[in-house]
């Protein structure tokens, strides 16, 4: 073995396992602290490229399901308001059909014919509180309805229909003049507000298959949404029980590499000794 003052081989290669490991070490660290095996892409840059395009199809999901949460709720709404003016369709009925009684007195018949207008009133009423964040499905302010994203893409909707249920329109045709002071009147009403219950429960039952559709999808973009995110993580979260061990394993490297090269850099002392004297 030789020995001199100028190269010293192994303090050299002591210093440079000691960066590798130190390197290493830092890796370790940062997964650790990330909870990230690839955070950027020159960890992998082909894993990292896939695992940023499924988080931007993350955040698109989220978007499609914001928008899915404001239309169940405007369809809940519309839905609620709906169901209110088929029972004072229904009470409206039994007014009207009252009021075809022959032997009715002018003052009863006048006091049914108040309670019916009431009842006409209260669904002009309804109908005009029937809003959520200003979308009204049941007054025609949105006769083409409403359009929601149904994918991440933005390529597909679905959609919640208008129904117009403000009297005197096409669904409910009991106009808000109409009267019941006669058993004329009444009998003419009555027919008109038969078809008007009717095609309200037909407009409910359209308004509540479009709702349940929209919910269902609702939940499948949910589901869709977290497996993606385990999808992202399959691919780039750390094993963190692994890298803890590793930590362990190469603080220890570190250690024991510092102290090989304290001992490399110790070897040009040995030179001396051959200086000394007796």
């Amino acid at each position: 073995m030789s020995l001199n003052i100028n190269t010293n081989k192994a303090a050299m290669a002591a210093l440079q396992n000691l960066n590798a490991t130190t390197d290493n070490l830092g890796g370790v660290q940062n997964k650790i602290s990330t909870g990230l095996r690839i955070s950027t892409s020159k960890d992998n840059s082909a894993i990292w490229a896939i695992a940023q395009n499924q988080r931007a199809d993350v955040g698109g999901l989220a978007a499609v399901k914001m928008g899915l949460d404001r239309a169940q709720s405007i369809g809940d709404i519309a839905l609620t308001a709906g169901q209110t003016v088929s029972e004072l369709l229904v009470q409206m009925k039994e007014k009207v059909v009252a009021a075809q009684d022959a032997s009715l007195t002018a003052v009863s018949r006048n006091a049914l014919d108040a309670d019916f207008k009431a009842l006409l009133a209260q669904i002009s009423q309804v109908i005009r509180n029937a809003s959520f964040d200003g979308a009204d499905l049941l007054n025609n302010s949105l006769p083409g309805g409403l359009q929601f994203l149904a994918d991440a893409s933005a390529s597909t909707t679905v959609t919640l229909s208008n129904q117009d249920l403000r009297p005197g329109q096409a669904i409910i045709t009991v106009a808000t003049t109409s009267s019941i002071t006669t058993a004329t009147l009444a009998a003419g009403v009555l027919s008109r507000l038969q078809a008007s219950i009717g095609n309200v429960s037909l407009a409910l039952a359209d308004l509540g298959a479009q709702l349940k559709q929209i919910e269902s999808h609702n939940k499948f973009v949910g589901k869709l949404t977290d497996a993606v995110e385990a999808g992202i993580g399959n691919l780039v979260d750390a094993d963190m029980a692994k890298e803890s061990a590793r930590l362990q394993a190469l603080q220890v490297q570190q250690q024991l590499g510092a102290q090989a090269l304290s001992i490399a850099n110790q070897a040009p002392n040995i030179i001396l000794s051959l200086f000394r004297g007796n």
